[in-house]
Order: C-alpha cells, then structure tokens, then sequence
C-alpha cells in the first residue's frame, strides 16, 4: 500500500487512527469492487480483513489521515469542514491506476464539529448500494467496498447502530479542498495541490500554456458531463455542496441521493433542502456554480479573470452537448436532426404534467412498434403498458404521434431501436423503498436483501425475470419516505 497523499505537507491532513468498532459484523461486500483491487470477495469475510474494514485494526504500510478542505454549503461560505468522519488508509496499485481507500464512519477527527465520526447503518447501506449501483449504469462514481457493522449505538434522529463504509475512488480531492487554501490566503498551499492533482491525475495538462486554467477546463467539463449522465438517469444528489463535488468529476458523499419516480422537474430529494436549491431540474445549474466556485479558488493560479472566464465557458456547451446524446440514445434516434429539441421539450413538458415513472417510461417506449394500429382503445390499444402511465392519455397519443414521424425520417427498425434503447434504459435503479426494506431488514440482523438487491442492481439494462418485483411502481407507502443530510 502506497499513500501518495501523505507526501503533502502535514497542513493539508491530521494523521490519525480509526476509533475501533466493537464487535464488528459484515454487512455486505462488493464482488466487483473487490476485483478492482485484486481481492476475492470471500477473503472480506475473514476477520483480519473484517478488522480492517471496521477500522480496527489498518493494513501494512497504511498512513490513516483524515484531509482538511473547505466549501460552500446551500451557496453558503461555510468555513473549514475536513473529513469530520472518514480516514484515507492509502492508495492501492491497479491496472488502471491506484484507488484510494477510505473509511466512513471511522470515528471522531479533528473536523468533527459537532459530529460524533460515526456513520450509522443506514446510511451506510445507501452509499454502498447506490455507489454500486451507478456504476453498473455507468456513470462515474467513487466505489463502495464492504460495509461492517456493530451493535454500537449512535444518536440521529432516533437511537441508531454504528457501521463504517470502506470506500474507493482515484481520489477523493474535491472543490472545496482549493477552496479551503484560495480564502485562507495561502497560494503557496494552494499551488501545492494543484500541481499535486495535475501531476498525478491530468499529468498531459503539465505541457499546457496554463496548466491551472487547463485543470479548470478539464474538472468544469467533467462535471457539465457527469451532471447530464445524473439527468438522463434520473438521479439526485441531494448535497450538491462544493466539499461534495470531486476534482475528478466523479460521483462522490452519497447522503440524501434519490431516483425519481413519478417525474417532477422541481422534485427535491434532501427533506433538509427547505429552498429546493439542489431540486432535479436546478442540478446543472448548481454544477456550474460549484465550477464557478472552484475557478474563484484557482483565480491566483490562472492569473487573470478572462482565461479563468474562457476556462469555465465549456461548461455549457459540454452539457448541452452530453445530455442531447444521453437523450437521443434514450429515445432511440440513431442521428441528430434540428428539430430533436422540440421534441425533447415537449416530452418533458408530457412527463412533468402527468407524473409518469420516469424509469418505467423510458424502458417501455423501446417496445414501441412502428407500424402498430394505434386506433384501438383500452388494453387493447398497442402502447397500453406505456400510455398507462399517464393520466392524459392524449396527450401522450400527441406526443408518440410525432415520436414515431421522427423515428421514420430514420427508417429506424423497432428490434434494432428496442436492443440500443434497452442498453441505456436501465429497468432497475435503486428506489428509495428498495433501499428501505433492505435496511429494515439489515436492522434486524438480516442482511440477504441488501445482498439481493446488489445482485439485481449489477445488472441494471438486463431484464432480470427472476426479479421482476424490483422495476414495479413503488407502492404508496413509499412516497412518505424521507431522506435528510442526516441519511
């Protein structure tokens, strides 16, 4: 184990241990993110690797330190926050480069505030199902390892059990950690981690006119294109805070994470996110504020504002240009045409007044027939399973009568469309009822269904029979459920 990290000054962290968990138990382990670091899944079940894992004991040549940074908060300077509850143990060689691995809820750090260190059960369970669950839709995201547990008790909103995440990713370096040293006033520091993530992440940016502005550039179209990949699938972050947004454009700090279900535009996931700034619609806007915020920080670097301008101006066009491909491939338009845009507006504006499954919607267009007789009525009409999803069947007969004009300007064949569509179309995410009747039960002791709903969620485009339950519309008790930054 290396720890690359560590060779920063002593400023940039505080070298710690983790708090030990008391009589630990495995929760759950990734198979697939076990492979990443040459592990087989069965030796996370043995007890030395199971001690590491809840932070009781560390692997050899492991330096554990926890990283200070800074950020905005709900567009609010927040100060110095740190890794109030996570200890990087080092880095591990692989084929595609070292992966960092951390622990979550490892025990209190010098930026705790007024936290305990702790993660809970939980939560715990949501980061590793859903940090697995987007990669398997391929999105880019920090991994999640194993999840161990204990008996331990830790007050949230309730008396809760004690757990820890060992998470993985290239690093976990975020916005606001160029944040914390830009408004401390120290550029010294400041150059020191930037030169540190262009040499070891961008390395082909060294040979740049301006490195700093090329880092900017290259993060701010990272981000523009991970947020349309968050939009075409239906995801919410929930905490698009600055000290959440990864240097590397990844997925990163799983909290009040949501799927949509019944599409709504303005839908907001976190119950603590009383203004709705990190609502589903407001999500690429906020990923350009945070870009915004991180160029405010590389500002001394760059050396002048009109570069800095120039740096984040792809930020636009980046998106525009990933979520109209996201989209086409969606409805299954092999090409691009001019008028796409119209029609994509108009699905928006059908989905958002009728509230359909937004998951449901986008899997049963691809069974769309060209030819089908679509003059019948009731069950017998030939988009039935897809029409009933709104209330305004209408409206969705306007819609498809125009979506199929488009798809013949293509002579596009439905077996061809239906094989790509279903290949982006995922039939399985991770609702958020899923994750709570695994986390009931893994309250319990019983941990089958979070291990039952890995296995369906590693295959999310597949069509999965056996598992059918797991793509129906969630049942009405769902839509109380709740999630919070506490989550």
């Amino acid at each position: 184990m290396q720890h690359s990290f560590a060779s920063l000054p002593p400023d940039f962290y505080t070298r710690l241990m983790p708090t030990p968990l008391p009589q630990p138990y495995l929760v759950a382990a990734s198979a697939d993110a076990a492979a990443l670091i040459g592990l087989d899944e069965a030796a996370l079940a043995e007890q030395s690797a199971l001690d590491i894992l809840a932070g009781n004991a560390i692997p050899d040549q492991a330096q554990p330190l926890s990283a200070v940074y800074s950020g905005h908060q709900f567009g609010v300077w927040a100060g110095q926050l740190g890794d109030g509850r996570a200890i990087l143990l080092g880095e591990v060689p692989t084929s595609a480069g070292p992966i960092e691995l951390q622990l979550k809820g490892a025990g209190l750090t010098p930026y705790s505030r007024m936290g305990d260190g702790r993660a809970v059960l939980r939560s715990s369970i949501r980061e590793f199902l859903c940090s697995e669950a987007m990669a398997a839709l391929g999105i880019p995201t920090s991994r999640a390892l194993a999840v161990a547990g204990s008996d331990q008790g830790v007050v949230r909103e309730t008396m809760e059990t004690s757990a820890v995440v060992l998470r993985m990713a290239p690093t976990f370096i975020r916005f606001g950690s160029f944040e914390h040293w830009f408004y401390r006033n120290q550029p010294e520091q400041l150059k020191t981690l930037a030169d540190y993530v262009i040499a070891r992440f961008y390395p082909a940016l060294q040979d740049s006119a301006n490195p700093y502005a090329a880092l900017l550039e290259t993060v701010t179209r990272r981000t523009a294109e991970l947020i349309a990949h968050w939009q075409a699938v239906g995801f919410m972050h929930g905490v698009m805070n600055t000290d959440n947004m990864s240097i590397l454009g990844e997925t990163i700090d799983y909290g009040p994470f949501g799927f949509m279900e019944a599409f709504d535009s303005n839908h907001i996931c976190n119950h603590s996110d009383h203004q709705g700034r990190y609502s589903y619609g407001n999500q690429p806007q906020i990923g350009h504020w945070n870009c915004y915020a991180l160029g405010q920080a590389l500002l001394p670097l760059i050396g002048d504002v009109e570069t800095t301008q120039a740096a984040l101006d792809v930020y636009q066009p980046a998106f525009a240009a990933k979520i109209d491909a996201l989209l086409r491939a969606k409805l299954g338009l092999a090409t691009a045409q001019d008028a796409d845009r119209d029609l994509l507006d108009a699905m928006f504006g059908m989905l958002h007044d009728n509230r359909p499954d937004f998951t449901l919607f986008f899997r049963r267009l691809g069974n769309l027939q060209l030819a089908a007789d679509t003059s019948l009525e009731g069950n017998a009409h030939p988009d039935a399973p897809l029409r009933d999803l709104f209330i305004d069947r209408a409206a969705f007969d306007a819609w498809a009568l125009r979506y199929r004009a488009r798809l013949r300007q293509e002579n596009s064949i439905d077996s061809v469309r239906k094989a790509a569509m279903d290949a982006v179309n995922p039939k399985y995410v991770l609702r958020n009822y899923l994750a709570q009747v695994a986390i009931e039960k893994a309250q319990q002791k019983d941990f089958t269904e979070v291990a039952r709903l890995l296995t369906v969620l590693r295959r999310p485009y597949d069509e999965q029979p056996e598992h059918e339950a797991y793509a129906a519309l969630p049942p009405d008790w769902a839509s109380r459920l709740e999630v919070s930054c506490s989550s």
